[in-house]
């Protein structure tokens, strides 16, 4: 039994951090990526996974409310942050686009 409740706390500090590194992703992008990526709006985004940070540090992981918060991060993860770096050019540290190779864009020999 100790196994296992050590397996949910890491999960739970996993999940906390996972919400927390989200909300902390979207307060430092612009306000205007967020309008021209039609991804709602920055405010509303810094609320909902504001919400699902402190969801996350209060209840346990096993409750239905840390899940809700889990799924409101995925989303913009996945959705809406690649579409805010595309639109503001924060696609990497070198920056470039995906088909550039190590001595500029690659334009199929051409």
């Amino acid at each position: 039994m100790q196994g296992f409740a050590n397996f949910m706390w890491l999960l739970s500090l996993a999940l906390i951090f996972f919400s927390g590194f989200a909300l902390i992703d979207a307060a430092v992008r612009r306000e205007d990526a967020y309008r021209a990526a039609d991804k709602k709006t920055k405010p509303f985004w810094l609320i909902i996974l504001g919400i699902a940070f402190i969801v996350n540090l209060l209840f346990p992981i096993m409750s239905f409310l840390p899940i809700i918060g889990l799924v409101a991060t995925i989303v913009y993860m996945v959705d809406v942050r690649p579409a805010i770096r595309q639109i503001s050019g924060g696609g990497g540290r070198r920056g470039g686009s995906s088909s550039d190779g190590p001595y500029g864009p690659y334009n199929g020999g051409r």
